[in-house]
């Protein structure tokens, strides 16, 4: 592993862990480049913000999911090269039904740079009893359903993530506007790096 970063599970092994792109079940529908162990590393900077928020949520009666955290440089390069071939519908209906998939860039869905490549980004979801709840949309839905302004879901589900949210913030990370998983330390320990190294 590389210096500074820790393992999410070894410091908290009450977490779930659900590493998306260490499997098929993702936008391009196989495993990522570089996700060679389903396995969720993070700056330790990120990793203490972290244990705050999941401290608050345990004395609430919730635990957390993480769906991703680091992110090798070469995974984005992937999900790049992954946009630019011909549709074959495997993962549409599920993640993006209401876009062309050479949009997920443009439109800021996907970046060609991302946050979670400097090791301090995570994307994560509440359960209850190590059960995933239900926050309206499936993680990585690229839609105006996933977005934190979007108020058409049960009263249920919106108290969630505001929820989510606020421990969050509290916690020190700042939340991504069109992702309601996704939320990045503030400030981050390596601004200007992004790191390439592999996660085994």
């Amino acid at each position: 592993m590389h210096p500074g970063f820790v393992s999410l599970k070894d410091m908290f092994p009450a977490l779930m862990l659900d590493i998306r792109y260490a499997t098929p079940h993702n936008l391009t529908g196989g495993p990522l480049d570089g996700y060679l162990a389903s396995k969720a590393l993070s700056t330790r900077e990120a990793a203490q913000a972290l244990g705050t928020a999941l401290h608050a949520l345990e004395c609430l009666g919730y635990g957390l999911c993480i769906f991703d955290a680091y992110r090798p440089q070469k995974a984005v390069n992937h999900f790049l090269r992954w946009s630019q071939t011909p549709e074959d519908g495997r993962t549409k209906a599920e993640f993006y039904p209401g876009l062309d998939k050479r949009m997920l860039f443009p439109l800021g869905y996907i970046a060609l740079r991302s946050g979670h490549s400097r090791g301090s980004t995570i994307d994560l979801t509440l359960t209850e009893n190590d059960v995933p709840l239900d926050m309206g949309t499936c993680f990585d839905f690229m839609g105006e359903a996933s977005h934190h302004g979007y108020t058409a879901l049960a009263e249920d589900v919106l108290q969630r993530r505001r929820l989510l949210r606020a421990v969050m913030e509290d916690a020190g990370f700042a939340p991504y506007e069109n992702e309601w998983w996704h939320y990045r330390l503030n400030p981050e320990p390596c601004p200007d790096t992004y790191f390439d190294f592999d996660i085994t």
